[in-house]
């Protein structure tokens, strides 16, 4: 039993502010960001995994993080297709009221959808391929293509051309909206 609490404890120690960037990379808010990193622990360290390491308890973390943020996200917006049927004058807040294209790349992140910001962090972030994308959340590959193309238009509108996207990507964004 000491050996997960061991296993703990050196990720926390070791790597706390690596995931507390990684979780902020993910949903824009720096409070989110730590409860995001306190429930991935708690996911992963709820249940015995023989032979876990910090290097694998960190990824486990990791994909804990994304599935957490995007699980809140369907939560929150189920709750809000239903939500007029408990309150009577509910008024649903105008969330893209107050979006705007600034050149801050994380003002620029936050205006994407949750599925689409997870792709674009896990390509750009963590550096992972399409496939291993797919696979660690759950989509098609050509989904996730199509996700990574949306977010990099978005970006491109918020913060002009990407050189970056361009040269990963092999196409500009004109290029890929041609295809």
């Amino acid at each position: 039993m000491a050996l997960w609490r061991d296993t703990m404890e050196q990720l926390v120690r070791d790597r706390e502010r690596a995931l507390l960037s990684y979780a902020y990379l993910v949903c824009g808010d720096p409070v989110q960001a730590q409860d995001l990193v306190q429930d991935a622990l708690v996911r992963t360290f709820s249940r015995e995994r023989p032979g876990l390491t910090s290097l694998k308890a960190e990824a486990y973390v990791r994909r804990a993080i994304t599935s957490t943020y995007v699980d809140g996200y369907r939560r929150q917006q189920r709750w809000q297709r239903v939500q007029h049927l408990f309150k009577a004058d509910a008024v649903v807040p105008d969330r893209f009221g107050q979006v705007e294209a600034g050149s801050d790349v994380a003002d620029a992140l936050a205006t994407l959808p949750p599925r689409v910001r997870a792709c674009v962090v896990l390509r750009f972030f963590d550096d992972l391929t399409v496939p291993q994308i797919a696979r660690q959340l759950g989509l098609a590959g050509g989904t996730v293509k199509r996700y990574l193309s949306d977010g990099l238009g978005q970006l491109e509108l918020a913060l002009g051309p990407l050189e970056d996207a361009a040269v990963a990507d092999g196409a500009t964004a004109e290029e890929r909206n041609a295809r």
